[in-house]
């Protein structure tokens, strides 16, 4: 089976292109891939399917094989693999996903699909179709204890659920203990996505991210997308701003009026290669 190691900013997949391969059982397929010492190594799996409703459909898996319904970074490498290995000619497209159709723009380079932006559409903000289960809805600055502390959240889905949690230093964060905790909490019923945030100004913030199913990645970019949401509803940034993740930066604006998130970054190809034992 014909594969290719890309990223976004650090967040890394294996993709396999489902035009020409097939993929019996991809749970396991992506934590086969996913193990870092006996695997490729990545954060899961991501295949790039034919679709009905759109030019392309991107199906993906955790690499704890569990299916997820969106990947910001992900969608971006898929929009750069269809480009750059002459899937589509088109600079504009769709792309079928969980948490619906994504529309990509890509500026390209010498060839090559070097800047994806990507429309990753509305902000939900209800509790229960987030899902969490909450005092207030929308869920902005509450409590919730975890390890003994507690700690104020506001939760977002682009898709996937989010959680995002502001705090100084987010650097010297023992996430690895922390983490999983909230991960798991009983308050999300689908588990959930972790997001630490720093606001440096009114237009920059720090980010780490511990990903459900994943544990922490250097990137997120649905979890990009809903930090900036919770910095607008908190009063703490303006509608554009650029955010640091560990892989690298991400440019996110919430158009209110539209009600539309709009993310733009890059995306690498790293190398491809072929599974003889799987």
């Amino acid at each position: 089976m014909k594969f290719t190691k890309m990223h976004g900013i650090g967040n890394d997949y294996v993709y396999v292109n489902c035009f020409e391969e097939t993929v019996e059982n991809p749970s396991e397929l992506s934590k086969f891939v996913s193990d870092r010492h006996f695997g490729v190594g990545s954060d899961g799996l991501i295949m790039i399917c034919p679709s009905e409703v759109a030019d392309f459909q991107m199906v993906m898996y955790n690499a704890d094989g569990s299916q997820a319904e969106m990947c910001g970074n992900g969608i971006r490498c898929v929009g750069k693999y269809v480009y750059d290995y002459g899937l589509t000619d088109k600079t504009e497209f769709d792309v079928e996903t969980l948490a619906g159709i994504k529309h990509l723009v890509l500026t390209v380079e010498d060839g090559k699909a070097k800047l994806i932006k990507v429309n990753m559409g509305s902000p939900i903000l209800e509790a229960e179709k987030i899902p969490v289960i909450a005092k207030q809805s929308p869920v902005i600055n509450e409590p919730i204890e975890v390890c003994g502390k507690t700690y104020e959240m506001t939760c977002v889905s682009m898709g996937n659920p989010h959680a995002i949690v502001f705090m100084d230093d987010v650097k010297n964060l023992d996430i690895e203990a922390v983490g999983p905790h909230f991960e798991n909490h009983p308050v999300f019923p689908r588990r959930v996505n972790t997001e630490f945030v720093e606001v440096l100004d009114r237009k920059t913030v720090n980010m780490r991210v511990w990903e459900r199913g994943a544990a922490e990645t250097w990137a997120c970019g649905t979890g990009a997308c809903a930090t900036a949401v919770a910095c607008i509803l908190n009063g703490l940034t303006d509608d554009e701003i650029t955010i640091h993740l560990l892989g690298g930066d991400l440019q996110i604006r919430w158009d209110r009026e539209e009600n539309l998130v709009y993310m733009t970054g890059s995306a690498t190809t790293v190398f491809d290669g072929i599974l003889n034992d799987f």
